[in-house]
């Protein structure tokens, strides 16, 4: 600790790799200056940027789309008897919820060592989280051969008319925020057409029975209006953002990755994009000079709006589509997002399974013995929880042992490029299917 009460983490050199600032400090002083939602959206008129036909599309809006949204898992879900009560297995996987300020403390839930699939090779166990994010590196057992792969969809969406001329790139943007807005998620807001923009939009007509005008650049204005209005607002970088924590680089090799307090963001511009739903790129883009580094800092942000709620009652993971649809009970859809859903080298299960378990910001235990080598690590060690972790902040298991849905450290590869057979979505699509989801859900494999 430093003199201010701040965990100060060094790594062997004595180089500062990480400060954490008291959380119960942050989080008192998140209450005094912003209150119980946090954040800091400005409703005062920002300066001109990026038109819609002739409209300000960086406009104001009020409502903060990563803020507490209300959902309360214990009250929602009640004690979560799949924690408590499911036997307890020795396998490398432990997952856990963070706990919020004054709640209850953390339970840990650990899943089956590895039955399948065809990777890593016979006569090894292993998880598939951990196979899903096996590094290719060559001291490792075997290689990583369709990681990183472009996917090729075997049944894509049909291509839809994209915006055009010298605004098109703010006018995609707003398609992918009205999209987004609607829980029909285009994965990251990066102002770029694309196949997550393409089965996003066949979501959202099979969701609303009617075509969406995406090369209209009037008729796109007059649904964000009928949606919450413009698709960019003004925020206010806060003390908190600042604050962090962050790490200086998140590292490799998981000897490293495990002396980390927390898997966190490096940047705040990296916070920043994930808490809108954006492409960092993108952010930095549309903010040019910005100093994100100062509190008080007013910068352009997606207009996502709230997350989309329902019971969902049964999952399609669309392997010919790269995406992942969510159903109520009676078969309307609620929500659809792209997603990377394993290789023709390591594939996703097929047939029907059910969700097993739900875990919010898991650990991720490494276990040379049970999992592959990575490097030159030889000891069972645990990477804490984080959005840079090996699944992200969302793990929800699966009847099939070792498989599930999570979220990634690398949102802008979704859809775009293979894993090794779970399914990968963003983290913030990932928790939004998490808060609808219980132990029970149907989820179907299509071809």
């Amino acid at each position: 600790m430093d003199e201010s009460g701040r965990r100060v983490v060094i790594d062997s050199t004595g180089r500062i790799i990480a400060i954490e600032e008291p959380r119960r400090e942050r989080f008192r002083e998140r209450r005094a200056r912003f209150g119980e939602r946090g954040g800091a959206i400005i409703d005062a008129p920002p300066p001109p940027g990026v038109t819609l036909e002739g409209r300000v599309d960086f406009g104001p809006r009020s409502a903060d789309p990563y803020a507490d949204d209300g959902y309360d898992r214990e009250r929602d879900y009640g004690p979560d008897p799949v924690y408590r009560d499911e036997p307890r297995y020795d396998g490398p996987i432990e997952a856990a919820p963070l706990p919020d300020a004054g709640s209850e403390p953390r339970r840990e839930a650990e899943l089956p060592p590895v039955q399948g699939p065809d990777y890593p090779p016979a006569g090894t166990a292993d998880t598939q989280t951990s196979v899903d994010d096996l590094l290719t590196d060559p001291g490792a057992a075997g290689t990583a051969p369709a990681e990183g792969r472009t996917i090729t969809e075997s049944d894509p969406a049909p291509p839809v008319e994209a915006p055009k001329g010298k605004n098109a790139e703010a006018e995609i943007a707003a398609l992918q925020i009205l999209l987004d807005r609607a829980g029909m998620s285009p994965g990251v807001i990066d102002g770029r057409m694309g196949s997550n923009v393409n089965k996003a939009v066949a979501a959202y007509e099979e969701k609303f029975g009617r075509s969406l005008p995406t090369g209209d650049a009037k008729a796109l204005a007059e649904e964000l209006d009928a949606t919450g209005g413009p698709a960019i607002t003004t925020y206010e970088i806060t003390a908190e953002d600042v604050a962090g924590p962050y790490v200086a680089a998140i590292p490799s090799d998981y000897g490293e990755k495990a002396q980390l307090p927390e898997m966190s963001f490096e940047r705040v511009s990296e916070r920043l994009a994930e808490r809108f739903h954006m492409d960092e790129e993108f952010l930095r883009k549309i903010n040019p000079g910005a100093d994100f580094n100062r509190q008080g800092t007013r910068i352009k942000v997606a207009a996502t709006g709230e997350n989309v709620k329902g019971e969902v009652a049964k999952i399609i993971a669309d392997k010919g589509r790269e995406q992942v649809r969510a159903y109520a009970a009676d078969g309307s859809l609620i929500a659809a997002y792209p997603s990377t859903i394993g290789s023709s080298d390591t594939p996703s299960p097929s047939g029907v399974v059910q969700v097993n378990r739900i875990a919010f910001d898991p650990n991720y235990t490494y276990n040379p013995k049970v999992n592959f080598k990575q490097g030159s690590n030889d000891k069972v060690l645990t990477i804490p929880p984080g959005p840079n972790g090996p699944v992200g902040t969302i793990w929800i298991a699966l009847s099939k042992p070792t498989y599930g849905i999570h979220g990634t450290p690398e949102p802008s590869k979704i859809g775009k490029t293979n894993s090794h057979g779970c399914v990968r979505l963003t983290n913030w699509d990932a928790t939004e299917l998490a808060k609808m989801v219980k132990a029970g859900v149907t989820v179907e494999f299509a071809e």
